[in-house]
């Protein structure tokens, strides 16, 4: 009986040191893994926490945004024709999204070169 305890609590010992050199290693690759991966997300978390760009009204209350308009349409396209995005143009979505349907229109109906000459 006693020799059965004893070969049980060698064998739970041994065990148990394993598992811990088992952890220790974990640990060691996970710091690694932690360090590896922080500075990776640092610059997406600095991108995140940008400071916001209040839209300036390029577009009165009055305008109307429509493709006869070429006054304004013309505002909102860059030297090679191309329609601009909306980071440039500082627009809301519903805006941009107008301005590029009525720019298309234009297009269509050629009013608006669909490219430049250099």
């Amino acid at each position: 009986m006693k020799i059965l305890f004893e070969r049980l609590m060698n064998q739970t010992m041994n065990t148990s040191k394993r598992s811990f050199d088992n952890r220790e290693k974990r640990s060691i690759r996970d710091k690694y893994k932690r360090s590896f991966q922080n500075k990776s997300k640092r610059s997406f978390r600095n991108k995140s926490k940008r400071t916001f760009h209040k839209r300036l009204p390029r577009i009165g209350s009055g305008d109307r945004i429509d493709y006869k308009n070429m006054s304004l349409i013309s505002q909102f396209i860059g030297e090679r024709a191309k329609i601009l995005p909306r980071r440039v143009n500082r627009l809301t979505s519903k805006q941009q999204r107008l301005i590029t349907i009525a720019i298309k229109r234009a297009r269509i109906l050629s009013l608006v070169p669909f490219v430049t000459k250099k």
